[in-house]
């Protein structure tokens, strides 16, 4: 068997291939119907079949052209940005959408090596004021904008 040139080329095919029959499975469970009459399965079933398949000629290809190895895993941004994103989901009925989406903003840009608070800040107003305007305004979604809003 060739070794593999391409770890990033390969894993990710060995990513597309798992979802794919991983989807192609799940959808098993809905009736397939026919081409002239697709059933709720038919369009899942498709495309996790042609993730597999195309995932097979990635993971194929990284065995004959080269490429760069796979970086090291850094678990602090994840964990990071991750916990930044519960925070905010417990935070945003207390202190409203405004100051939650700040908050979520200026925390998950630390978990970059490049993280400048007033930038941070920044550009959590701006996404705070773009949240407010999308989902309490246009969305018309019950949540409070400030803290102690009903």
């Amino acid at each position: 068997m060739p070794s593999i040139r391409n770890q990033k080329d390969f894993w990710a095919g060995v990513l597309f291939v798992a979802i794919g029959i991983a989807t192609f499975v799940y959808a098993a469970r809905y009736s397939l119907g026919t081409a002239a009459r697709m059933g709720p399965g038919y369009f899942p079933r498709i495309l996790g079949i042609l993730l597999a398949v195309l995932g097979g000629i990635v993971a194929l290809r990284a065995l004959y052209v080269p490429g760069p190895r796979v970086p090291r895993f850094h678990w602090r941004p994840i964990v990071i940005v991750l916990g930044s994103v519960v925070l905010f989901g417990a935070i945003v009925q207390p202190l409203g959408v405004a100051l939650s989406t700040v908050i979520l903003v200026v925390v998950a840009s630390a978990a970059s090596r490049e993280f400048r608070a007033r930038e941070a800040l920044i550009s959590g107003i701006v996404l705070a004021a773009l949240a407010v305007g999308v989902f309490v305004v246009g969305l018309s979604l019950q949540l409070p904008i400030w803290p102690g809003q009903p």
